[in-house]
């Protein structure tokens, strides 16, 4: 192991809990970071729960916990880095008309504020996409891949309970897995499921398809806390695993 991979590996378990003021290793501003934020569920849908079972009473669980990991990254790296966010459309769309608020433009003002790259996306194939050439793979690599949204064992799910109550029409899931190019990642990319039960099935896929180690969870993922500040954390009886 070089020195630098030893400073990047240790660089990305930092940047996964607690960050330093000042990160002494940065990732290769020329590689890129990728977050991707799912979508919210509708109200519409959920207010057929009971309300301790009701998801995304808030429509931004997904995007202002990307917006604390973009500040993280940033500070770790004094802005040295990359980082592409990936968006999920629809989702929004629905939950705006809903909501009567324009929460398109409520993301575009992150994106403006921390001048990252935003990219849209409607459908599964134009994300596998983008991961594969959306940059120049022979010299801009996956640095670093991060989803925040609703999954389940098998996949993150993007449109949970925004059509359907309980279900999505559009997921990655984990047979969609080796669609991805291993060409894309940096072999030492740090890749990390915020979503429920990733754990469990979903990150040992995308590692046998990218050969690189995804974290996820094992049980819920808790975004409660979102609006202090706090990015998500396992429930009672869970663990992080990869």
């Amino acid at each position: 192991m070089t020195l630098r991979t030893l400073f990047l590996s240790l660089f990305l378990v930092l940047t996964s809990f607690a960050l330093p003021e000042r990160a002494s290793a940065a990732l290769d501003p020329n590689d890129e970071y990728i977050l991707i934020s799912g979508g919210p569920a509708l109200r519409y849908w959920e207010n057929y729960r009971r309300e301790e079972h009701r998801h995304d009473q808030w429509w931004g669980n997904f995007v202002r916990t990307a917006r604390i990991r973009v500040q993280q990254l940033q500070k770790a790296t004094d802005n040295k880095i990359n980082i592409t966010w990936l968006v999920y459309r629809p989702g929004y769309e629905t939950r705006a008309t809903e909501d009567g608020d324009p929460l398109i433009s409520h993301i575009e003002s992150v994106r403006d504020k921390y001048k990252i790259r935003l990219v849209w996306f409607s459908r599964t194939e134009e994300l596998i996409n983008y991961v594969n050439s959306g940059q120049d793979r022979r010299k801009i690599k996956v640095s670093g891949f991060e989803y925040f949204g609703h999954s389940n064992k098998y996949c993150f799910v993007f449109d949970y309970s925004n059509h359907i109550l309980g279900a999505s029409k559009a997921f990655l899931h984990q047979a969609d897995l080796p669609k991805l190019s291993r060409k894309a990642f940096d072999r030492n990319a740090y890749c990390k499921s915020w979503g429920c039960h990733s754990g469990e099935a979903f990150s040992q896929a995308f590692r046998r398809a990218t050969g690189v180690k995804m974290i996820g969870a094992i049980g819920k993922t808790d975004y409660s806390d979102t609006y202090k500040q706090v990015l998500p954390f396992v429930s009672p009886g869970g663990r992080w695993t990869s």
